[in-house]
């Protein structure tokens, strides 16, 4: 018999467990599973913040593909088509050319992208949230911040360097800025030329509160503690402009900043305009709560999404769609990959149902809100739930110690706050003192002469 084909399109939270349980549960002989994606890792994004912080190395936030998925076929490329009527998925390899790849399964689980408003000056200036690379930029450009702050003779570049900016009060924004309102507090004691209350950090949020999962009594303590820290919380503001720098605020403010994150929601990836996929109002694919896709009554065959980019019934909350969260994607994975292994094997899927059991999200260093099966946690507790929370949820024993040793380092030992903004331009200087070679070859080479 043929071996079933088994081609998962995205390797974050849904593709990497769907395939990792598809490779344990099917022997080759009924299955090969093949993973696409553009990039090596699956990001577990959560830890993003830790990262950028410097709480955990950037590596030990992501999770190797080819060492996690050894079972499956890895293919490094960009998914630029599907067409389900062919069954074929069309491939833009890192290197070479175009490819098409049939299959008889398809998991659509490209995930999502940041989405952003046509905001003048937000293309320039703007930084999101969504990567380990955005993470890491984040660090080093906020710690560069500094550096010009202490150097620079302008009274407006210096107010300006030590402005941030960030737009939306959901996990990611909340979370992104109190870790780095904390690496700015601890970088301020190797700055002598710089004073504590100059720094100004801002939360913009266009709803009434923030952190809106853990609840409006969590949320308000949360916002609360932030202002102790004197971070300026501006709700029921949007901004309006950020040409050169310059933010523009819907509340009438006007003020300078060089940082300014945008952490405003996502949406999902457009690469599902490139597919005859069926897709609801907001653009996510539709789907039954067997995570089967579905073009009204009709369900196609061998097609299945979940995660941030599919539409799937809450079937604990009649009339709602689960949430764009790594909860429901984690969990969602399993019923999907054990549904494929059914219907391989003659039988029929069966429904995701979860309850969803909370919210924990971190305020910096020991501080945290949680809000669990109804139970409220603040402080450090929250914190610790927070951690303990992620440690648990992260792919492999591997990553699981390496980042259990740099928590355990972090506790002992001073935070690093030292920028690596060459990172973001390594040939520079190799480029710079490298001369530039005519067709004639008659370009002096650098150290000639030096023998």
């Amino acid at each position: 018999m043929k071996p079933q084909r088994i081609v998962v399109v995205g390797a974050g939270h849904v593709g990497l467990y769907a395939a990792l349980r598809l490779s344990k549960k099917l022997n080759a002989r009924r299955a090969e599973v093949i993973v696409i994606d553009p990039q090596p890792h699956m990001t577990y994004q959560p830890f993003l913040p830790e990262a950028a912080a410097g709480n955990i190395s950037p590596r030990h936030s992501v999770v190797p593909l080819r060492r996690e998925l050894k079972r499956c076929h890895i293919v490094s490329g960009e998914v630029t088509k599907i067409e389900h009527a062919r069954k074929t998925v069309t491939v833009q390899p890192i290197e070479g050319p175009i490819k098409e790849i049939t299959y008889d399964h398809i998991i659509v689980a490209p995930g999502s992208v940041s989405r952003v408003l046509p905001i003048p000056g937000l293309r320039e200036r703007g930084i999101g949230f969504k990567t380990i690379g955005e993470a890491i930029y984040l660090r080093n450009h906020i710690l560069d911040r500094l550096d010009v702050a202490a150097v620079t003779p302008d009274p407006e570049v210096r107010k300006a360097s030590l402005a941030f900016v960030f737009v939306g009060g959901g996990y990611a924004g909340v979370e992104a800025l109190a870790e780095m309102e904390d690496v700015v507090r601890d970088g301020l004691k190797y700055y002598p030329e710089l004073n504590k209350d100059e720094v100004r950090f801002v939360l913009v949020e266009a709803s009434n509160r923030i952190l809106p999962e853990v609840g409006p009594e969590m949320g308000a303590y949360a916002a609360r503690q932030l202002q102790k820290r004197g971070i300026d919380i501006r709700l029921e503001t949007r901004m309006e402009s950020c040409v050169d720098g310059e933010v523009r605020l819907s509340d009438g403010d006007v003020f300078r900043a060089e940082t300014i994150v945008w952490t405003a929601g996502v949406k999902p990836s457009p690469m599902l305009d490139h597919t005859d996929l069926p897709r609801g109002p907001r653009g996510h694919v539709t789907c039954l709560p067997t995570l089967q896709v579905v073009d009204g009554d009709t369900i196609l065959d061998g097609a299945w999404a979940a995660g941030d980019c599919a539409q799937v019934p809450d079937l604990t909350s009649p009339g709602a769609w689960c949430s764009p969260s790594a909860q429901h994607a984690v969990r969602q994975a399993a019923v999907l990959a054990d549904n494929i292994r059914q219907v391989v094997y003659g039988g029929a899927p069966r429904n995701y149902k979860h309850k969803y059991a909370g919210s924990v999200a971190s305020l910096g260093l020991y501080k945290g809100v949680a809000k669990i099966y109804g139970v409220k946690l603040k402080g450090l507790p929250a914190w610790l739930m927070h951690r303990t929370y992620h440690m648990s949820r992260i792919p492999s024993f591997n990553r699981k110690v390496r980042v259990l040793a740099d928590w355990t380092l972090a506790f002992v030992l001073k935070r690093e706050v030292i920028s690596l903004g060459q990172l973001h331009e390594p040939r520079e200087e190799f480029t710079h003192v490298t001369p530039k070679v005519t067709d004639d070859r008659t370009a002096e080479p650098v150290g000639a002469g030096t023998r």
